[in-house]
């Protein structure tokens, strides 16, 4: 159990850093409506330009702590809740521009292993 939560850790914040580092200006099936990249996409969303970089801001510190709190579980609770918040959001913003559902799947997915990493108690290996 204890791997599996660390796996767990390291799939999503492995996924943020690809998505916001390295896959933020190019398209991808994945992204809302027709954008082609992350600012278009949180144009499709009607959110202003700002909120991209404070999203991405806490994204990409979410991240960071779910790989922190394999060295110290305290931080597993916040890192995976905060995470799972945000990806809700995500999933949310999909069914608010009526996007097909597949393409809210990957954040649904990433939500449930948020929620999965949240309620582990911090279980370290």
């Amino acid at each position: 159990m204890n791997y599996l939560i660390i796996g767990i850790k390291l799939v999503i914040a492995l996924g943020i850093y690809n998505v916001w580092l390295l896959r933020s200006r190019k398209a991808t099936n994945w992204r809302g409506g027709e954008a082609k990249n992350m600012k278009e996409e949180f144009e499709v969303y009607g959110l202003p330009g700002w909120f991209m970089n404070v999203v991405g801001f806490f994204k990409l510190l979410f991240a960071t702590l779910l790989i922190v709190s394999i060295w110290f579980p305290s931080l597993t609770m916040p890192a995976g809740g905060g995470m799972g918040i945000l990806m809700l959001g995500a999933v949310s913003m999909h069914f608010k521009v009526k996007d097909p559902p597949k393409k809210a799947m990957p954040s649904f997915s990433l939500f449930v292993l948020c929620l999965i990493v949240a309620f582990s108690g911090g279980f370290q290996a």
